[in-house]
């Protein structure tokens, strides 16, 4: 049988289609089968190596790499002039995606009665190992979308697709690991842990070459050009414009939320399921059902963006999460099969909320990358995208150990794994709906009081851009 022939747009790219959203899905599954370890790593390093506070210390100290690391590699994405067969974005992601597969495992290289110290060296190493090659393909792969469409019902739907592999990406892990790294008395095997590292970075770099072989560029990633010279690469003024930039902050400040709660609220949900439902093995379950209200709404997400607009659908997101939240606080919620129900019904309505946000939240930074045109004249997807995710990565690090230091002030003890005294037990009950209250307002200022480029604002704003490039065109 003859195979279809591919349908090509006006400008001679192949056009938009599954295809391209499929392959987008497989990138962040691709980052996401090394990244979801990450809500593994505190029991790990407090239950297995048993450094506990010693944690904490170690996060804070792995952020000032993060600090460079992130606009370090976007700015050299930026300024990078080289013709690439293929696109430089797509070559820097097959680079990081060959270092995961061994940067993942590093992080849980399984020798708890090692010296303090010795654990200090292996767990840094480690982490910047894994965080550089983790930023070499996470960053370019977020500009990706701005350049495989500038469409923004297209944008909605690689956003949404995104976010599937996010899910699937997350979910795997959260299901599956629970089952294999535990033992029957909850008690978190380490030597397994560095295994399933290990397997998943061979899974995500199959996932890479996937979406590599599939994704099409159509727009320009060069910086925007005016007719003057093109001057010097200036990270600090890319810096600066960034903070000028209201919806890259907006976005920015919903995903610090977002991940607060997420990998903050990680770490204390197992604790809860190990010490309080007494059953860690059904957090995974728990966690899969979480994701259905994502499921159900991804494939609306495209026909709702147009009709209300990204900015207006995240924010109503952020709202029923904090609903979703209270509930969890302050209904009555049993140690027993029935108080588990009650936390599962208010975390499928918190993943409503999330969903809603999370389906869109790539397409808004998209978005934030052309306002940043708009009113600069330059793209900088990479330093633009690098800076977002510094602070989401930062959200990363600061969340476990702030909710380490709160788990610890309530009395948990990591030497003690799954067998914490009834009354840690029970704060841990309160102290999950409390993390994820909080993560839901800050999601809600982000999004509701900061982000700008409501539905009006951005037709507005991609009409001018539009009329621009037309303009330089003619006179290129």
């Amino acid at each position: 049988m003859a195979k279809k022939p591919v349908q090509l747009d006006e400008n001679g790219h192949r056009k938009f289609g599954m295809r391209d959203c499929l392959a987008y899905a497989a990138g962040d599954l691709g980052c996401n089968m090394s990244f979801a370890l990450k809500g593994t790593m505190m029991i790990f390093w407090t239950q297995f190596m048993k450094m506990d506070l010693w944690y904490s210390l170690l996060l804070v100290i792995v952020q000032v790499w993060d600090a460079i690391n992130d606009p370090l590699i976007g700015s050299m994405v930026d300024a990078d002039k080289h013709q690439y067969k293929r696109n430089k974005f797509l070559q820097y992601i097959w680079v990081g995606s060959i270092g995961l597969i061994i940067g993942g495992a590093c992080c849980f290289l399984p020798f708890p009665n090692a010296p303090v110290w010795a654990k200090f060296i292996i767990f840094i190493a480690g982490y910047v190992v894994w965080d550089a090659f983790y930023t070499v393909a996470n960053v370019p792969y977020g500009s990706l979308l701005s350049l495989i469409s500038n469409n923004p019902a297209d944008r909605a739907s690689l956003s949404a697709w995104r976010s599937v592999g996010s899910m699937v990406g997350n979910m795997l892990p959260m299901v599956i690991l629970p089952f294999i790294i535990y033992d029957a008395e909850d008690n978190l095997i380490g030597e397994r842990v560095f295994l399933a590292a290990l397997v998943m970075g061979v899974l995500g770099f199959i996932c890479f070459q996937y979406m590599i072989r599939n994704t099409e560029i159509r727009e320009d990633s060069e910086n925007v050009k005016t007719g003057e010279s093109v001057e010097k690469f200036n990270v600090f003024e890319a810096m600066k414009n960034f903070m000028k930039n209201r919806p890259a902050v907006g976005a920015t400040l919903a995903a610090v939320g977002m991940f607060l709660g997420m990998q903050g609220g990680a770490a204390a949900v197992t604790v809860l399921f190990q010490s309080y439902f007494n059953n860690v093995q059904a957090s995974g379950i728990a966690q899969m059902f979480a994701m259905i209200p994502i499921v159900v709404f991804t494939p609306l997400a495209r026909k709702m963006v147009v009709k209300y607009g990204k900015k207006e659908l995240a924010t109503v997101g952020a709202l029923i999460s904090i609903a979703a939240s209270v509930l969890m606080l302050v209904l009555p919620m049993s140690g027993d099969n029935k108080g588990m129900l009650v936390y599962i019904v208010c975390q499928l309505i918190n993943s409503l909320g999330l969903g809603i946000y999370s389906t869109v939240s790539w397409a808004m930074m998209g978005d934030a990358i052309d306002y940043n045109e708009w009113k600069t004249g330059k793209r900088e997807e990479g330093t633009v995208y690098a800076l977002h995710s510094f602070f989401r990565k930062l959200a990363q690090g600061l969340g476990p150990a702030v909710a380490l230091i709160f788990m610890t002030m309530l009395g948990y003890v990591g030497a003690n794994e799954g067998n914490q005294l009834p009354e840690v037990a029970r704060n841990m009950r309160y102290l999950v709906p409390v993390l994820y209250l909080v993560s839901a307002a800050l999601q809600f200022v982000g999004l509701g009081l900061i982000y700008n480029l409501d539905k009006k604002k951005l037709g507005e704003m991609n009409a001018e851009l539009k009329a621009r490039h037309e303009t330089e065109a003619v006179k290129g």
